[in-house]
């Protein structure tokens, strides 16, 4: 492996285990830095010990590169890659195995901190036949929403890039912001423009539980909306953030009955909704996504922390969405419109 690759891998493990992104920038800039130079000189340059006169080379990156040189794997490498669940072994392995795409995705146009084209090709390399673009909607201002003139100028890069691309697409989408009163945050012609629309709640968490189970229940019975995204907005690090108020049986009836999709959030700090709740959902009968709500190229390797909470759950592989080609998918969500 060269010493490049290897710190670029580094930064990639970094993003996917939510490091801190200073801490992922400085194995970005390193690999940068160890670009620019030919192999002689990066090599004469680790003989002498005078890497660390290079910008951006310290003692974790100088580690790295020496061990690279010398034909090693780097310890740090080898340890971040062993800090993953396996796709192949764990109880979701068949669940992940017969995922064909993620339906909800951040790029820098919002909140997320990599351009389209490295998600995508991150997701890409992971074998995916799909990733679905759901940047946040406008009033999510923390996130950089997207307002419809921006939102219509990212669709017209992504129509460009799905023919640099192809075969592997790129689905339209947005991730909707769910108001107070369960209107959706984005013009209604834009959104049933759109492939893949996930709505979610990011405001007044905390709301009454009747009025919190209005709210939901309107959304999900908007016919633009396709996934209930993170259902009960809980954080489960740090100093967290407790579950939502809610009627669930309610809000996952009204989800079965109109054929929305119910989240798996895999994002290790949500792992949305508790297994409770989704035991209730595969009781209810709903259709589910497994999703990343990946905001960055490593995040997207993610998958397995969700596909093991549904084989835990004993959640139909028939029901989860994104198994589908993009024929079915975009098929099911087609079927929301109205009439």
């Amino acid at each position: 492996m060269e010493p490049a690759e290897a710190l670029d891998r580094i930064g990639y493990l970094l993003e996917r285990g939510r490091e801190p992104s200073y801490r992922v920038k400085a194995f970005r800039t390193a690999a940068d830095t160890v670009r620019s130079l030919d192999r002689t000189e990066l090599e004469e340059r680790a003989r002498t010990s005078r890497l660390r006169e290079l910008p951006g080379i310290g003692e974790k990156t100088e580690r790295v590169i020496q061990q690279a040189l010398a034909g090693e794997k780097p310890t740090y490498l080898e340890r971040l890659e062993g800090s993953m669940p396996d796709p192949e072994t764990g109880p979701g392995a068949e669940i992940r195995a017969a995922l064909r795409g993620d339906c909800h995705t951040h790029s820098d146009w919002s909140d997320g901190g990599s351009p389209i084209p490295v998600m995508a090709d991150a997701a890409r390399q992971l074998g995916h036949e799909y990733m679905v673009l759901t940047d946040h909607s406008p009033r999510l201002t923390i996130a950089n929403g997207l307002s419809p003139e921006r939102l219509r100028e990212q669709l017209a890069i992504v129509a460009d890039l799905n023919e640099q691309m192809a075969p592997f697409r790129i689905l339209t989408g947005i991730e909707v912001d769910i108001l107070d009163d369960g209107a959706l945050d984005q013009e209604p012609e834009l959104l049933a423009s759109l492939d893949v629309v996930v709505a979610s709640v990011h405001s007044k968490l905390r709301m009454d539980g009747k009025e919190m189970t209005r709210r939901m229940v309107a959304a999900v019975a908007n016919p633009h909306m396709d996934i209930l995204g993170h259902c009960t907005g809980r954080i489960v690090v740090g100093r967290g953030r407790p579950e939502s108020d809610f009627d669930a049986e309610m809000v996952f009836a009204a989800a079965e009955r109109f054929d929305k999709a119910v989240e798996i959030n895999s994002r290790p700090e949500r792992l949305d909704p508790p297994k409770r709740l989704l035991a209730l959902a595969v009781e209810v009968g709903c259709r589910f996504s497994v999703d990343t709500d990946a905001h960055a190229p490593g995040q997207l390797e993610w998958q397995p922390f969700g596909c093991d909470r549904a084989a835990e759950c004993e959640v139909p592989i028939d029901r989860i969405v994104n198994t589908m080609d993009v024929d079915g998918l975009l098929a099911w969500t087609a079927s929301h419109a109205p009439s």
